[in-house]
């Protein structure tokens, strides 16, 4: 064979790459309650056989580790520091979940030298390669970097809770989506609703009006309802889909996994870490 048509047979591999699919969960304000769903839907998709990560994208006020109960003294910025390799920092938490602890650093890619920067982004793709899924807990609102991390995803899930403001500030992230063309699945997740009708009323809403306005579909990925069981497991600095198993917001959140889950791999050329770097850049 020569060496063109070598080089072709490496295109064609290349492009039947598979990587594992990046879901991006956001709010357009804070106190929706995004990292517990971050962290419970992350552990329901592990024990159901899924090699899941996830990532705390909060460049600022991560807390992904408290949520799991784990220790993480390292994160993304000590690896592009040169203090840590990827594989030292990574944490293995709750359910087999692996953790990578406050993205912070991620913003400093734009500023490595191009040797550093490949060599840190062929380890991140090797995660992604290595992964079913990978889960970002991005930060609330709609800075430069959270609105980066959900253009490169290829799933962008929308937490809102039915009071007001949370639903204008999600609807306002929706539409930042739709002005640059995002081309990935959004979908919306209404938490802390008094009840499953009252939470598909608000979904409805919201969805009625990204599509009339917006031209854009807005998936329903499901209801969870106010309880306290969440606020107990929260004081035990426990998930609560394992503090409380066969407990009602358990299985809702299980259901919203199975939905989330399906269709996992995607074939890509370019990685999620390489896609993040590029707009950051």
């Amino acid at each position: 064979m020569t060496d063109e048509n070598t080089k072709k047979l490496e295109e064609v591999m290349s492009e039947q790459s598979v990587r594992g699919k990046v879901l991006a969960v956001t709010s357009g304000k804070g106190g929706v309650g995004k990292t517990n769903i971050v962290a419970n839907l992350s552990i329901c998709l592990a024990v159901s056989g899924k090699k899941v990560v996830a990532m705390d994208a909060d460049l600022g006020l991560g807390n992904l580790d408290v949520v799991m109960d784990i220790s993480c003294k390292s994160n993304l910025g000590h690896v592009i520091s040169g203090q840590k390799s990827l594989e030292e920092i990574i944490q293995v938490g709750p359910g087999g979940v692996d953790v990578i602890c406050g993205g912070s650093g991620i913003e400093e890619l734009a500023n490595l030298n191009k040797f550093q920067r490949q060599r840190l982004l062929e380890e991140l793709d090797g995660i992604q390669k290595n992964s079913d899924l990978i889960i970002i807990d991005n930060g609330a609102g709609i800075s430069s970097s959270v609105v980066s991390f959900c253009l490169a995803a290829d799933h962008t899930l929308v937490v809102t809770t039915p009071e007001p403001s949370a639903m204008t500030d999600a609807y306002a992230m929706i539409k930042v989506l739709a002005a640059h063309d995002y081309d990935g699945r959004i979908s919306l997740v209404v938490n802390m609703a008094r009840s499953v009708s009252e939470g598909k009323r608000v979904y409805r809403q919201i969805s009625d009006v990204a599509m009339r306005f917006l031209d854009i579909p807005v998936y329903e990925a499901g209801v969870l309802c106010r309880t306290d069981k969440l606020v107990s497991a929260v004081r035990k600095r426990k998930p609560v889909v394992l503090a409380y198993p066969r407990s009602g917001i358990t299985s809702s959140i299980g259901a919203m996994a199975a939905r989330l889950s399906r269709g996992a791999a995607v074939k890509t050329k370019e990685g999620f870490f390489k896609r993040v770097a590029n707009l950051f850049s």
